[in-house]
């Protein structure tokens, strides 16, 4: 405990997955945090965290929740430190199978819902002179990827808009930062709830050879909250596993060169001689 002490931090989409994997460890660390989520859910979530933590429900597409959320946060605490804008929804369609009521859809909340949320907070941080906006994109937002291209062109969006938002606060003392998570095992992206072992060998061809866990990403945004990443600055933070790093060609069991298969094989471990 003491990375975060005392942080008044506001976490949305936390009922579960990876916004509650956050609240949880920014609690561990000291802040007071707010989770806030569309899912009923969010109120136990809260509840099992302790007096450091509280909810409210709340849909981040609307503009004027934000500001009653908001006001309530600076007459409890005085302040804002931190905003994670978690939130978000996937969609696995093909373009050609995809409405425009689809795509405004996605942006409604991933979009529109992270500037909402850097809008409604940053008026309080520039009175401060201080503060973190912590926008949680995805590695699809690093990438493309078949079968999404309401979801890819939102994370897209998100790292856009953190940029331009580091531009414009960062000389009043505001960071503003991108979590580009991928692979990671959420209700999210595994909603059939499939074994972690069966996700494990999904992801064999690429470096971290396994799904990752909330609990590992939620760190990520620890770092980027807490002062160790005082000069980060409209960066992007990737937590995939080496996803978008690249995939294994070669070195596949059973596969001619330059075939791709979803398992890979380390070479030996080399030796002193």
């Amino acid at each position: 405990m003491g990375r975060l002490t005392d942080k008044v931090t506001l976490v949305t989409g936390a009922a579960r997955g990876m916004g509650a994997a956050i609240a949880r460890r920014f609690i561990e660390e000291g802040a007071w945090v707010t989770l806030t989520d569309v899912l009923p859910e969010v109120t136990a979530t809260a509840a099992a965290l302790g007096e450091r933590a509280d909810s409210k429900i709340h849909d981040v597409a609307d503009e004027a929740g934000w500001a009653t959320l908001t006001e309530a946060l600076i007459a409890r605490h005085g302040r804002i430190d931190v905003l994670v804008n978690n939130a978000g929804i996937l969609l696995f369609k093909d373009l050609l199978s995809t409405s425009a009521a689809d795509l405004r859809r996605i942006l409604d909340v991933n979009v529109v819902g992270t500037f909402n949320g850097m809008h409604a907070v940053a008026p309080h941080m520039i009175r401060q002179r201080a503060g973190s906006i912590i926008n949680n994109s995805s590695a699809d937002g690093l990438h493309g990827a078949n079968a999404l291209s309401a979801y890819v062109s939102s994370k897209f969006a998100v790292r856009g808009m953190t940029k331009v938002a580091a531009l414009e606060l960062g000389p009043y003392g505001v960071r503003v930062n991108s979590v580009h998570p991928g692979g990671i095992n959420t209700p999210m992206a595994n909603p059939q709830g499939l074994p972690t072992a069966q996700l494990d060998f999904a992801f064999k061809q690429f470096a971290a050879q396994r799904v990752g866990r909330p609990e590992e990403a939620a760190e990520c945004f620890v770092f980027l909250a807490s002062a160790e990443s005082s000069y980060c600055m409209g960066s992007e933070l990737a937590v995939d596993g080496g996803l978008t790093a690249g995939h294994y060609y070669f070195g596949l069991p059973g596969s001619p060169p330059g075939v791709s298969a979803p398992r890979y094989t380390p070479p030996a471990q080399p030796t002193d001689k």
